[in-house]
C-alpha cells in the first residue's frame, strides 16, 4: 500500500505546473552589495540582508544600509551572519567580532569584551540570550555577561557552524567537522549525534526542528532526519539535480515555511558551479534553479517572510521566490474535499459517489500509515485527535490531499 501512495504522489508530483514568481534584486535595485551572505526577517517583513559591503534592509519598496562609515558601531563592513532578535535587535557577526542594532544606533562586541572569538558563522537566540557559533566554539551573551565554550569545555576542534533551540530546551550546536553537540545545561559532549548514529556526514550546516517534533540536518552531503529522540529517519541526498559526477547535495540552509514546507539551499564548487532551491511537501522535492528565474547558483542562506515569500541569498543579488507551488494537490485529479484544514483534529471530508466503498489511508511525513478507515457514504468525520501537529497526506486511492493538524 506504501507503494501504491507514493504512486499516486509521484503522478500528482509530475503534472503538477509551478505557478511561483521569482522577482531578483541587486546593486542595481538599491541592493548595498550582489554579493549577500546571510538574511533574515523581522517581525514588520523587513527583510535584512548581510553583504561584503555592510547591511541592507528592504520594507518592499525602500531600500536602507548600514556601514562603518555611517554606523561607527559595525565593526566590520563583510557580514557574515544576521539574526533579528525577539526583542527587535539585529545581531550580525563578522569576522572581526558582533555588532547590534537596537533601531537607533550599533555597538560592538569583541574579544576584548568578552566574546570568546571574533570570528562569528552563525547567530541564534534562547530565551533572551544570544548565542554565537564561532571559529572556535560558541559564546553566550545574556546582556551583561559573556559565556564561552571551546574544546577544554568538551566542543571539538572545528568550530560551530550552527546553533539552534529545540523544544525541549536544548542547545544543538552543529560543528564544522564532528557532528551535533547536544547541550542541556550540563556537561557538553555527553550527547554527540555524528556519523556512528546514521548522520550522512559530521559537517554540518543547519538544523531545523519540524511540526512533528523531527529534526532535518544540512550536512556538506545532503540531509539527515532524526526523530525527537535523536534516532535516525531517512536521507534525502539527491534533492538538487547535479550533473555527473556531483550527486550529493551539499547544503547551505535550510528552513521550513509556515505550512510545513522544507526549503533547502544547494550549492557545490567541485568540477562545476551549481546550485539552487529545493522545497520538500512530504512526498518530492521540487528544484528551482537560475533556468527557472533564481538570481544565481551560488547560494548562501535562506529566510521566509510573513507571506511564505521565500528570500534567496547569493553571491550575485538576492531573489524572492513569491506564491510557490509545492503542495501535492490537483483539482484535476480525483474529487474530494477534506476541512477544516489546518484542522486540531475533527477532519470532515465530503466524496463523490465513485468514492463510496473505498479506503482512506492518511500518511505521515515519513510514509507511515497512522490511519486507515473505509468509506461508507458521501460524507465522512474523521477523529485525527490522536495524531500529533504536522503535515500529513490524504490517499483515497485516485487523489491525494495535504493535511495540516495544529
Amino acid at each position: 500500500m506504501k507503494n501504491h501512495i507514493l504512486t499516486a504522489c509521484a503522478v500528482l508530483l509530475a503534472g503538477l505546473i509551478q505557478a511561483q514568481t521569482i522577482t531578483n534584486y541587486t546593486s542595481a535595485d538599491g541592493l548595498l552589495a550582489d554579493n549577500v551572505n546571510c538574511v533574515d526577517v523581522d517581525a514588520s517583513d523587513n527583510i535584512w540582508f548581510g553583504t561584503q559591503n555592510g547591511v541592507s534592509v528592504f520594507d518592499g519598496a525602500t531600500w536602507t544600509d548600514h556601514t562603518t562609515t555611517t554606523d561607527p558601531g559595525l565593526v566590520d563592513n563583510t557580514i557574515q551572519a544576521i539574526y533579528v532578535s525577539e526583542s527587535g535587535d539585529v545581531w550580525v557577526g563578522t569576522d572581526f567580532g558582533v555588532s547590534v542594532y537596537d533601531g537607533t544606533s550599533w555597538t560592538g562586541y569583541t574579544t576584548a569584551d568578552g566574546l570568546g572569538n571574533n570570528q562569528i558563522k552563525c547567530i541564534s537566540e534562547d530565551a533572551g540570550e544570544i548565542w554565537f557559533g564561532t571559529n572556535n566554539g560558541a559564546s553566550v551573551y545574556d546582556g551583561g555577561t559573556w559565556t564561552n565554550f571551546g574544546t577544554a569545555e568538551g566542543l571539538p576542534f572545528g568550530g560551530v557552524n550552527e546553533i539552534d533551540v529545540m523544544s525541549n530546551g536544548d542547545i544543538w550546536m552543529g560543528t564544522g567537522l564532528s557532528g551535533v553537540y547536544v547541550y542541556s545545561g550540563g556537561t557538553i559532549g555527553a550527547n554527540i549525534i555524528d556519523d556512528a548514529d546514521g548522520l550522512i556526514d559530521n559537517r554540518i550546516r543547519a538544523v531545523v526542528n519540524d511540526a512533528s517534533g523531527n529534526n532535518w540536518i544540512g550536512t556538506s552531503e545532503g540531509i539527515s532526519v532524526f526523530d525527537g529522540g535523536d534516532n535516525f529517519i531517512t536521507h534525502h541526498t539527491t534533492m538538487f539535480s547535479l550533473p555527473a559526477p556531483d550527486t550529493l547535495n551539499p547544503i547551505e540552509d535550510i528552513e521550513m515555511d509556515s505550512q510545513g514546507i522544507i526549503w533547502a539551499g544547494v550549492y557545490v564548487d567541485y568540477l562545476v558551479t551549481e546550485g539552487g532551491v529545493c522545497a520538500y511537501n512530504g512526498v518530492g522535492w521540487i528544484e528551482y534553479k537560475v533556468a527557472d528565474g533564481l538570481v544565481g547558483p551560488v547560494i548562501r542562506a535562506l529566510a521566509i517572510d510573513g507571506n511564505d515569500d521565500v528570500w534567496v541569498a547569493t553571491s550575485t543579488g538576492v531573489s524572492k521566490i513569491s506564491d510557490p507551488t509545492v503542495g501535492i494537490t490537483d483539482p484535476e485529479i480525483g474529487n474530494f474535499q477534506i476541512y477544516p484544514n489546518p484542522s486540531s483534529g475533527d477532519v470532515k471530508m465530503t466524496f463523490e459517489e465513485g468514492y463510496i466503498d473505498s479506503e482512506v489511508l492518511i500518511y505521515d511525513v515519513n510514509m507511515k500509515l497512522v490511519y486507515q478507515a473505509q468509506l461508507e457514504t458521501t460524507h465522512a468525520e474523521l477523529d485525527l485527535n490522536h495524531l500529533k501537529s504536522g503535515v500529513y497526506f490524504v490517499n483515497t486511492g485516485n487523489s491525494v490531499e495535504r493535511l495540516v493538524i495544529q
